[in-house]
């Protein structure tokens, strides 16, 4: 079982930075695939972007390529979503994942039904 807790939300203006952090317990960031969606009022949830295991790879939505960067501090069993150049349509609330078992392929990391663990989300929201 693997618990995953968001925190870094906030209210920012539009430009402005946003880092989230997902610390993990039950199982080492180092054993899954930890990805980040979006999901905003009335909208499906979105991928945003996802890291290997081995911490060496990283795959963005198109939307937030540039801007996002995650990153991973295995020390403190932690997954980061840093979000520079925020714009208003980056307002939504952020969630965390986990996957144990799946493969880095695209068609698998992008896919919410693929992750087993989710966190409880965190509210962004970016003004103009």
């Amino acid at each position: 079982q693997v618990q995953l807790v968001e925190s870094g939300g906030g209210s920012v203006p539009a430009g402005g930075s946003l880092r989230l952090s997902c610390a993990a317990s039950g199982r080492t960031v180092s054993s899954v695939i930890a990805g980040w969606f979006r999901q905003a009022p009335g909208k499906e949830r979105e991928f945003v972007g996802a890291i290997n295991r081995s911490g060496n790879l990283r795959y963005y939505a198109d939307s937030v390529k540039g801007r996002f960067t995650i990153s991973r501090d295995n020390s403190e069993n932690t997954v980061f979503l840093l979000m520079n150049s925020l714009k208003v349509e980056d307002t939504a609330a952020y969630y965390c994942a986990a996957q144990e078992k799946g493969a880095w392929m695209v068609t698998n990391i992008k896919r919410p039904s693929r992750y087993d663990y989710w966190g409880q989300g965190t509210q962004v929201t970016v003004s103009s």
